[in-house]
């Protein structure tokens, strides 16, 4: 599912690349999915399928046995994964691949984490294997900064603490090993890249690439929050989610784990080739 998202397009392509026969679900069947620009592979099928239409997740699952579950962080999330998950116990999906988050405990400061949790807690109870994947913030969110990188600045609110960073191709790498390897799958994984790097830091290394001056201004949580929603035009509770997640990494420093290279015998991608494959984006 949400084969057009950043973790899910990132496995279609892993399991393409590894020769597995694979459904590429999504809510746009009619566009195209970003890297299959063209003829579609033939070891792809496209279906349509949206967690809110019972009967297309059905239709979908028809002779499916295993399942990947990327949804794109809501207030409905919740609801919507849970359903996903009871039809496809109905529909004879017998292992599902969870993408969930970190913390994700019942007293989480963080809301979403604690949403994750109760979908793991749901899954679990449903029987079927599965396999849970809790990757830190996407390397591929940093691009969201550029319009601030573009005044000089970063804005935050953890002042100095870490933050573990993974690029999305390393979640859909290890997600595609959870599909393919039984002896991977049944775990629960965190994921991080191979360093925690502060705002601070990350404000340097782009000074660096751009040639520019960037430097990271340290806010209070509500003055993150209210910018966010005023000039970011992000919704509330996305807002409040951000600043959620920065102020744990204040409360709970943060550090790499060595989950990535475990399964798939390679290190994490870095910061630094990211930053670098991305310059242009931050040049503009």
């Amino acid at each position: 599912m949400g084969a057009t998202g950043a973790t899910g397009n990132a496995l279609l392509h892993s399991l393409l690349a590894l020769g597995a026969p694979v459904r590429a679900l999504t809510r746009t069947p009619h566009r195209p999915i970003p890297g299959m620009a063209g003829a579609p592979d033939p070891q792809a099928e496209v279906r349509y399928a949206d967690a809110a239409d019972p009967d297309s997740l059905r239709a979908a699952f028809e002779g499916a046995d295993r399942l990947f579950l990327a949804m794109a962080n809501s207030p409905a999330q919740v609801e919507l994964e849970t359903r996903v998950i009871d039809i496809a116990a109905r529909s004879g999906i017998g292992h599902i691949v969870k993408i969930s988050a970190p913390a994700a405990e019942p007293d989480s400061p963080v809301a979403v984490s604690r949403g994750h949790r109760a979908v793991e807690d749901h899954l679990r109870a449903s029987g079927l294997t599965h396999t849970v994947l809790r990757p830190y913030a996407f390397m591929q969110n940093l691009l969201r900064l550029a319009p601030t990188v573009a005044q000089g600045i970063i804005l935050g609110t953890a002042g100095d603490a870490p933050f573990n960073h993974v690029d999305c191709r390393d979640i859909g790498d290890v997600a595609a090993a959870a599909l393919t390897r039984p002896e991977i799958a049944g775990g629960t994984y965190t994921l991080t890249g191979p360093e925690a790097v502060s705002y601070s830091e990350i404000a340097a290394r782009m000074s660096t690439l751009t040639g520019r001056q960037i430097r990271y201004v340290n806010l209070a949580p509500d003055e993150l929050r209210q910018d966010l929603v005023r000039n970011a035009h992000l919704p509330g509770w996305l807002a409040e989610h951000v600043t959620e997640i920065q102020q744990l990494a204040v409360t709970r420093p943060e550090s790499p784990t060595s989950t990535v290279v475990d399964i798939l015998g390679r290190p994490p991608r870095t910061l630094d080739a990211f930053l670098l494959e991305h310059q242009a984006h931050f040049r503009r």
